[in-house]
């Protein structure tokens, strides 16, 4: 039945889905448990890259824990779920954080799936193109590594592991990339709330050098930057504020800005995306091949 379902999706987006001239990067961001700061980082992280110019939309697929309206501070009250079930349209569950940002709010794959009238799916399919001008989108999945959150990170083009420096965070982290890398071999970094890039290089060595002992293979781990400790991050949370907006001179908005940096020059050589795969309707056309 899935697989029937699968396929007809299939074949309407490959029917509706045109050569677009605008290539969206897919970026998930996920970790091995709650806490580290993950939805944190994906909403700074969307924010500072808006600022630099790009278009990006920020696809909340954190179900459960409904983050990102927290962190932006704006209320969510439909989903893409009420889109496919014909209660709302992809306009209406949109929401401008600012000129170049704009929050998706999610559902897990497997309740997309149920959802496959074909002709709410060409509607769906036909208004989602709003999207197709996004440079990236960050896909904020859940904590652990469940059917659907691994399906997210399969279909990204990068994915990036958040931890900290406890050792319950970083076995935890560990045990996410072990399941990772029975998909993919390319997995990113991001070190939060340490002392300093010293602390942060010191327990990437010590994950690298386990995970190299333990899965071998063609596994590549890069650290894509660090967020230092600072009172000022969790203060911006308590206060429902992105810390890159509030205190853009401090030490952990240089560190945003550098994870920025860097996917910024990832997006310059641009080699894995398709060009036909653009926004929210190019992340559908990824997630259907998954059934």
């Amino acid at each position: 039945m899935i697989g029937h379902q699968a396929q007809k999706l299939e074949e309407l987006i490959s029917s509706s889905a045109a050569k677009k001239s605008k290539k969206t990067r897919f970026i998930a961001v996920t970790s091995g448990k709650g806490g580290v700061g993950k939805s944190t980082i994906s909403s700074n992280l969307a924010y500072v890259l808006s600022q630099n110019g790009l278009n990006v939309g920020i696809f909340d697929a954190d179900i459960g824990l409904a983050n990102l309206d927290v962190m932006f501070n704006v209320k969510i009250k439909k989903n893409i779920l009420h889109v496919l079930k014909g209660e709302a349209t992809v306009s209406d569950i949109l929401i401008p954080i600012t000129r170049n940002l704009i929050l998706i709010p999610g559902e897990s794959g497997d309740e997309i799936l149920k959802y496959s009238d074909k002709a709410l799916f060409e509607r769906f399919m036909s208004e989602a193109e709003v999207l197709d001008k996004l440079d990236v989108m960050i896909i904020d999945t859940g904590a652990g590594i469940g059917e659907h959150i691994r399906m997210f990170l399969d279909v990204a083009d990068d994915v990036i592991v958040v931890t900290v420096p406890d050792p319950a965070a970083i076995t935890d982290a560990y045990a996410t990339i072990k399941t990772i890398a029975t998909f993919r071999d390319d997995i990113n970094l991001i070190m939060n709330q340490v002392k300093s890039e010293r602390e942060a290089v010191a327990v990437y060595e010590k994950i690298k050098k386990v995970a190299s002992a333990n899965i071998g293979g063609k596994l590549n781990i890069k650290l894509l930057g660090k967020i230092n400790s600072d009172i000022k991050v969790s203060s911006c949370v308590k206060q429902r504020a992105l810390f890159s907006a509030m205190h853009p001179g401090s030490t952990v908005h240089k560190d945003i800005l550098l994870i920025a940096n860097a996917i910024s020059k990832n997006l310059e050589r641009d080699v894995l995306v398709m060009p036909s795969e653009s926004g929210l309707s190019g992340l559908f056309k990824r997630l259907v091949k998954h059934f």
